[in-house]
């Protein structure tokens, strides 16, 4: 079990797919009902558009575009979110994820999520799940142009979120973004090793790692944020 200063982590930075939510929903839709969406439009086979698809993916990783449903849309035109609506039952949380936040906000401690995830991709997450009646506040990247995996982008979220590096914690599932987190001086980070309810686990290096939240809800309960702010 991840052993983390709770006494000492006033804020809490949350990505959304993969550490709250399961990442089933986002894996089967870029991997699966995508390319099998333009092969059916395209008379292509299946192997073939998801190979073009595997590669125009790592060819943006990182990057906004990935990210950017007006991107995709425009690239395959395709109504993307539309598409995405087609699957939506597949839209979960994790089955740790609400006691886990729950018990942050009960501590009085400051809950942010943040994602790479474009607005309208959030709000059909928000719609789902209802997720922002258990965070304080809810950022997509795109509103300041740069992703998680980029500095600028560190730069500009504590402009405008106001955390203290040193009593912050961050939570993700990317070894790229927590490796930048950490570069940026976020003081705690954890990786989740099992963001995908379908899919193997990841292995998270240099960095606390669970698989389930729920063990560290006495901790958190326990010990709440006690420094002058």
């Amino acid at each position: 079990m991840a052993h983390l200063p709770w006494d000492n982590i006033q804020t809490v930075l949350l990505d959304m797919d993969g550490t709250l939510l399961d990442l089933h929903f986002d894996t089967y839709f870029w991997l699966h009902h995508l390319p099998q969406t333009l092969a059916k439009r395209d008379n292509r086979s299946v192997e073939e558009v998801t190979a073009d698809m595997r590669a125009a993916y790592q060819e943006l990783q990182g990057k906004i575009e990935w990210y950017c449903l007006d991107y995709w849309a425009q690239r395959l035109d395709l109504d993307m979110l539309e598409l995405k609506r087609e699957i939506e039952h597949l839209i979960s949380f994790r089955p740790d994820a609400i006691p886990f936040i729950d018990a942050l906000k009960a501590s009085g401690r400051k809950v942010i999520l943040v994602t790479n995830a474009h607005p309208d991709n959030l709000l059909l997450k928000i719609e789902k799940t209802q997720l922002d009646t258990h965070i304080d506040e809810l950022i997509s990247t795109h509103q300041f142009g740069v992703t998680k995996e980029s500095q600028l982008l560190w730069k500009r979220l504590q402009s405008h979120v106001g955390f203290e590096s040193k009593n912050t914690l961050f939570v993700d599932d990317s070894q790229v973004i927590l490796d930048a987190a950490k570069e940026f001086g976020i003081a705690y980070t954890l990786g989740i090793n099992n963001p995908d309810s379908q899919s193997q686990h990841n292995d998270i290096l240099g960095h606390p790692a669970i698989t389930d939240y729920r063990p560290l809800l006495p901790s958190i309960q326990r010990l709440p944020y006690t420094k002058d702010l």
